[in-house]
């Protein structure tokens, strides 16, 4: 994956170092959207879109997951990277019924949970490897996953703008 014609992202992998930066910036743009009306937060566009407080929920579990894939590639050569069950956690973790406040702070939390994993990478680091299921099963390394991250915050704050009764 290189871009994204969705959003436009692009997978400059040189982003990288600047990520950790990046994610507190975003982290922080999500937690000022999530100060909306939670009734307009968990509203769906159509059942097949997810609310922006379902849309933040997704993202706080990235960062999490994210950071658990780091750590994992930094002790064991080239793990493979299981899938985080996205679409499953929506209703396994009851995003639509969770506070927003709560997953203002969670979110910054994560944020700053990765963004401190990523702070503590060598030279060296950025290069190791595992196996990354997305967009199909191939070796990436430490450097995509930051940039994969970055897309993933960008994109659905785009996501959430879009909402048709987007919080402003």
């Amino acid at each position: 994956m290189t871009d994204c014609e969705e959003c436009g992202f692009s997978y400059d992998l040189s982003l990288a170092p600047r990520v950790a930066t990046l994610t507190r910036g975003h982290a922080r743009a999500y937690a000022d959207l999530l100060g909306a009306e939670p009734s307009e937060l968990r509203r769906r566009a159509s059942p097949q879109v997810w609310s922006p407080l379902e849309y933040a929920c997704h993202v706080r579990d990235v960062l999490l997951v994210q950071r658990e894939r780091v750590l994992a590639a930094r002790r064991l050569d080239t793990p493979v990277a299981s899938p985080m069950g996205r679409d499953e956690r929506v209703e396994h973790d009851g995003y639509a019924r969770q506070q927003p406040a709560d997953v203002a702070r969670q979110l910054q939390d994560a944020a700053l949970m990765f963004t401190d994993v990523l702070d503590r990478l060598s030279p060296a680091d950025w290069e190791r490897t595992l196996v990354y299921s997305y967009p199909e099963p191939a070796e990436r390394s430490l450097r995509w996953v930051a940039v994969h991250t970055l897309h993933e915050l960008r994109h659905h704050l785009l996501d959430m703008g879009r909402h048709p009764e987007r919080p402003q």
